[in-house]
């Protein structure tokens, strides 16, 4: 198996270091940034083609991954691979800036035990792009099994944004989960006050992909004054953290805004240099005094609020609708408000529609011996395959989304996407497809420097949520924050 040795020069590494003396300086760095029942799967023949699984049984393999759906599904019930492989697998779960410090130390210890990273884009493959083995080299050994469907069955933008940094060719990570921000209403309430809000408001409110924030921000004013039944229109999560980047980064898109040029590819493939911000241009603060607007109308606990406890207000009956991430439904299908509420694509700007996507990649750690990187690989085709993927979200204890297309070719899953259901996070699959593709993905920079970029942006937002600081003035500090972190 070809390591990537030659990879720390290509990614801009100084002459006269190793890659693992690079990694040893950066990753100390790094580390301290970040801390701001399955079933099926068991035959070879459904794991894709290639022989060469039992090759590594007795071995056991690391898998360090955030607290999430997929993950739990798979630790649940881990037989499947044991019995394919012989193989045994242990999972940490950890919260992400526990995950990026862990990776930080292991890559660069000289001692590495980590087999199997989950690779946050943004906070873990752009950093440590070059500790990553290049999935291109396992895919074309024929003494391995190699991807059912292959690479090609992935969806493109998320293989593309999960999986590479700067080259096109070389692939990091396969697609693992696939987050995103949808539109979440009460389905009942606009379905009761529909003909009452469009006689007041003058247009046709129902959420779907006509509507713009402008008219977002008047049906949540119009919910604030007449409907009893919400204590505000809308919520959102407004806490001095990445979710407030989050929310505020699908309406700055929307309106022409973005963090840096060209800044689909920056978000996609991603760069070691990106330039100038352009945090401070019109698109961005347009979005930032429109924000303010909003979120001065919405539930006034927004400003604490991530996405975990914006779900749990709306699933209290607290606020009528909010832009949350789209696995949320599972939860929200099986509480009080089951069946009463609908998802749909985010609303319009002056220039698009565009939803966060945050999903993650699985990726191989490059600084181990060539038989561990192999076993690895056994279980990023196994963990990625169509079968674990409908398995997952069949969990009880899982839930997570599909990456693949195959899946929701599926009669079942097609069928699902439709209520009644047993899969209850197909219901927003209408508004995800939309929200994929290219035109309206929204992908925040893939950069080595997004953990502090990220901690300005949000810091900024905090300032001018509290009263603190304009718009304008906030923009241009962060843009100034920015400037600095990558040294443009």
């Amino acid at each position: 198996m070809r390591r990537r040795a030659s990879a720390a020069g290509a990614m801009g590494v100084p002459g006269g270091l190793s890659r693992r003396d690079f990694l040893k300086m950066s990753g100390a760095g790094l580390a301290g940034a970040s801390l701001l029942g399955l079933a099926g799967c068991g035959e070879q023949s459904s794991q894709g083609g290639g022989e060469g699984w039992k090759q590594y049984s007795g071995m056991t393999l690391n898998f360090i991954s955030e607290n999430t759906a997929p993950t739990s599904a798979i630790a649940a019930n881990l037989k499947p691979f044991k019995d394919l492989t012989g193989i045994d697998v242990k999972i940490n779960q950890l919260e992400l800036g526990a995950l990026v410090q862990k990776v930080s130390l292991d890559v660069s210890s000289g001692d590495p035990s980590i087999h199997v990273i989950y690779a946050d884009p943004y906070q873990v493959l752009a950093p440590f792009s070059a500790a990553f083995a290049d999935l291109n080299d396992f895919e074309g050994d024929d003494s391995l099994p190699s991807v059912k469907k292959g690479f090609g069955d992935f969806i493109p933008t998320q293989l593309a944004a999960a999986g590479r940094f700067e080259d096109e060719e070389a692939l990091y990570a396969l697609p693992y989960d696939c987050p995103t921000m949808v539109w979440m209403y009460r389905k009942d309430l606009f379905e009761k006050y529909g003909d009452k809000m469009s006689q007041d408001l003058g247009f046709d409110p129902m959420p779907s992909d006509k509507i713009t924030w402008d008219q977002y921000y008047e049906i949540a004013n119009w919910f604030n004054k007449n409907a009893s039944e919400v204590e505000y229109g809308s919520g959102h999560q407004s806490k001095q953290y990445d979710s407030l980047m989050c929310d505020f980064s699908n309406i700055m898109w929307s309106y022409g805004g973005d963090y840096f040029e060209n800044g689909e590819q920056v978000g996609k493939i991603g760069t070691e240099d990106p330039g100038a911000s352009l945090l401070d241009q019109d698109g961005a603060v347009e979005a930032a005094t429109f924000y303010q607007k909003l979120v001065g109308i919405s539930h006034p606990g927004s400003t604490s609020w991530d996405w975990t406890a914006l779900d749990e207000a709306f699933r209290a009956g607290n606020i009528a609708m909010a832009p949350n991430w789209h696995e949320f439904a599972a939860g929200i299908e099986d509480s009080n408000l089951g069946g009463k509420v609908g998802y749909t694509r985010l609303p319009g700007g002056p220039t698009r529609s565009a939803s966060m996507w945050g999903g993650t990649g699985l990726g191989i750690n490059g600084e181990l011996n060539e038989d561990e990187q192999r076993a690895a690989w056994l279980f990023l085709v196994w963990a990625t395959s169509p079968e674990t993927q409908l398995s997952g979200l069949k969990s009880n204890v899982g839930g997570g989304t599909p990456t693949r297309q195959s899946v929701y070719e599926q009669p079942e899953v097609k069928n699902a996407t439709k209520p009644p259901t047993d899969l209850p996070n197909m219901l927003t699959y209408d508004a995800v497809s939309e929200a994929w593709k290219p035109e309206n993905i929204g992908l925040r920079p893939k950069i080595e420097k997004w953990n502090e970029c990220n901690t300005v942006i949000f810091t900024e937002l905090s300032k001018m949520l509290a009263g603190d600081k304009g718009p304008e003035q906030a923009m241009r500090a962060a843009k100034e924050g920015f400037d600095r972190a990558n040294g443009a």
